[in-house]
């Protein structure tokens, strides 16, 4: 019963202050003084019951629950096999950007390189010939990468003179 009489309560007291503002004159105070509004005191709320809830399940209750195996559903098809641990992501090496000089004779032996892999039906770009040759240079003892390395001549580097 208190429910009941709480709306009636709240009810009342909003009528009581609708009517205090209509029936309140029209007259307005001298400009000079500052009007503030001044609300009505509301009607106290009544606490509401409160209800007593279902105690939650202890962690032991919980796992218990967790283990118990379920019913599987039936389906006409095989069950899958468990999957393979997946390998950890290799990280993504970032290429960089360079550029170099070289003389027009060696250019032209890098096309000829990616028309020799070509026809070996394995189509290459020119950065990849070069990576090629640098694990190639890697991969030789110090004497050959030694002679490998003379073998090249020396060029002025940078770009060359417009003509």
């Amino acid at each position: 019963m208190a429910t009941a009489k709480k709306p009636a309560a709240k009810t009342a007291a909003k009528t009581a202050a609708k009517t205090a503002v209509k029936t309140a004159p029209a007259k307005m105070p001298p400009p000079s003084k500052p009007t503030v509004a001044v609300k009505p005191a509301a009607a106290p709320f009544a606490a509401k019951p409160v209800l007593a809830k279902p105690a939650a399940p202890s962690p032991a209750i919980r796992a218990a629950a967790k283990a118990a195996p379920k019913a599987a559903p039936k389906t006409d098809k095989a069950p899958k096999a468990p999957k393979a641990p997946k390998a950890p992501k290799v990280k993504k090496l970032k290429p960089v950007r360079d550029s170099f000089t070289m003389p027009k004779a060696e250019y032209a032996a890098l096309d000829a390189l990616k028309l020799r892999a070509t026809g070996l039906a394995s189509a290459v770009k020119k950065s990849e010939l070069l990576r090629a040759g640098v694990k190639a240079l890697t991969a030789m003892s110090d004497a050959d990468f030694l002679a490998a390395v003379k073998a090249v001549p020396t060029i002025k580097t940078g770009r060359p003179s417009a003509k």
